[in-house]
C-alpha cells in the first residue's frame, strides 16, 4: 500500500529547456523546485499570459495539484494533453489527471485515465501501478459497498419480521379484551336470562290481576241478592226525599 501512495502522488514534470527563455516560466520552475507552489502558479500564469506553451500548462497543473486543488489541475492537464503532439506530453497529462480523480477516490475516471495513458505509452511503469492500486481499490469499494447493500436489507427485513410480530401481538391482545368486554364483540351481548331475571320482568309488565274468588257460588249468589235488596231501598229512599249516600260495608 505505501508503495502505490509514493507512486500516486507522483507527477511528470515537463521542464523543457525553450522555457528557459520565459523569465516567469523558468522562476516558476525554480519556486516549484523548493516547494513554493503557489508562488510558481502565479509565475507560470504570467508566463501563459505572454505566451501560450502546453509545457507551461502542464506545469501550471502541477503546481495547482500540490495545493490539492485538483478540478484546476485536471484542467490544465487536460488543456496541454489536448492536440499535443508528443506522445510523451499526452500520456503524463493523462496519467495526471487520473492522479487528480485517485486523490478524490473516484476510482472509475481514475481507471479510465490510466488506461487512457497507457494507449499512449504502454511501458509507463508507474502509470501501471496507479492503473493497478484504483482498480484495487475500486474493487473494495464495490464490496463495501455490496455489504452495506445487503446490512440494509438485513436491517430492513429484520425491522419488517419485528413488526409483524408487533403485529400479530396486538391482534391477540384486541382478542383478548373483547373476550373480557362483551361490548366489543359488536353484538352487544346481555346478560343471560335466568329464571328470576325472566320472573321479575314479567312483573314488570303485568297489570295488577284481581284475586280469584274464595266464595262458594251459593255464597255469591245470596250476596249478589242482598246488594240488589239494599239498592232497592237506597231507590225508595232517594224517591222520599232523603236522598242521602250509604256506604256499602262488605263482608269479603
Amino acid at each position: 500500500m505505501t508503495r502505490f501512495y509514493v507512486i500516486i502522488i507522483l507527477l511528470f514534470s515537463l521542464r523543457v529547456n525553450a522555457q528557459i527563455q520565459n523569465a516567469h516560466a523558468y522562476k516558476g520552475n525554480q519556486l516549484y523546485a523548493s516547494g513554493h507552489y503557489k508562488e510558481a502558479a502565479a509565475e507560470y500564469e504570467l508566463a501563459l499570459k505572454e505566451k501560450k506553451n502546453k509545457e507551461t500548462q502542464f506545469n501550471l497543473g502541477d503546481a495547482l495539484y500540490q495545493q490539492k486543488n485538483y478540478e484546476a489541475a485536471s484542467k490544465q492537464f487536460e488543456a496541454a494533453g489536448r492536440n499535443a503532439k508528443d506522445k510523451s506530453l499526452r500520456s503524463a497529462s493523462n496519467h495526471n489527471i487520473g492522479n487528480t480523480y485517485l486523490e478524490q477516490k473516484k476510482w472509475d475516471e481514475a481507471i479510465k485515465y490510466f488506461k487512457q495513458a497507457l494507449k499512449e505509452n504502454p511501458n509507463a511503469q508507474q502509470t501501471k501501478y496507479n492503473l493497478a492500486y484504483a482498480q484495487a481499490m475500486k474493487q473494495n469499494q464495490d464490496k463495501k459497498d455490496q455489504q452495506d447493500k445487503k446490512d440494509q436489507q438485513d436491517k430492513k427485513d429484520q425491522q419488517d419480521k419485528k413488526d409483524q410480530k408487533d403485529q400479530k401481538d396486538d391482534q391477540k391482545d384486541d382478542q383478548k379484551d373483547d373476550k373480557k368486554d362483551p361490548q366489543k364483540n359488536g353484538d352487544d351481548q346481555k346478560k343471560p336470562d335466568t329464571g328470576d331475571r325472566k320472573k321479575d320482568e314479567q312483573q314488570q309488565d303485568q297489570k295488577p290481576q284481581p284475586q280469584p274468588s274464595k266464595l262458594t257460588e251459593q255464597q255469591a249468589e245470596q250476596i249478589l241478592n242482598a246488594l240488589n235488596q239494599e239498592e232497592k231501598k237506597l231507590r225508595d229512599k232517594k224517591e222520599k226525599g232523603k236522598g242521602q249516600p250509604v256506604r256499602l260495608e262488605k263482608d269479603w
